[in-house]
């Protein structure tokens, strides 16, 4: 099945947690950072997920948020380091490469936020994703 996200990184379950409509799922990608995706109680049974299980992470750019460095005292737990490999930008928006340990990320963000930040091919990064922006596949 085709798939216009982009943002695939494989990984492995470590840990679930599954409360009546939601549950919270621990993931260890393929560079060894872990990550949180929070998914519904229904979709951990449908994949059949549990330690062990392999997956991959799916974000869609517009869901990746980009920071010079490591961020405080915000909720976001997932905060990917990364270096920028390429940048391009249009009118209002850009699109920022990132190459993470075991994969690569792509962000979708405003032109202004890419020249703020000035981001730029060897810039060191953070991905910043919400758990609840994570979905996960069965690999």
């Amino acid at each position: 099945m085709g798939m216009s996200i982009r943002n695939q990184i494989p990984g492995t379950v470590t840990a679930v947690a599954v409360g009546e409509a939601m549950a919270s799922v621990k993931v260890r990608l393929a560079g060894g950072q872990d990550i949180t995706a929070a998914i519904t109680a229904e979709a951990v049974k449908d994949l059949g997920l549990a330690a062990g299980s392999a997956v991959k992470a799916l974000v869609k750019s517009t869901e990746v948020a980009l920071a010079t460095g490591p961020v405080e005292g915000v909720s976001i737990r997932n905060q990917i380091p990364g270096t920028v490999v390429d940048v391009a930008t249009g009118g209002a928006m850009g699109s920022v490469k990132v190459t993470v340990e075991g994969g690569e990320l792509t962000a979708a963000i405003t032109k202004d936020a890419v020249e703020a930040l000035g981001l730029a091919s060897g810039t060191s990064v953070v991905a910043l994703i919400k758990s609840t922006e994570i979905s996960l596949a069965a690999a």
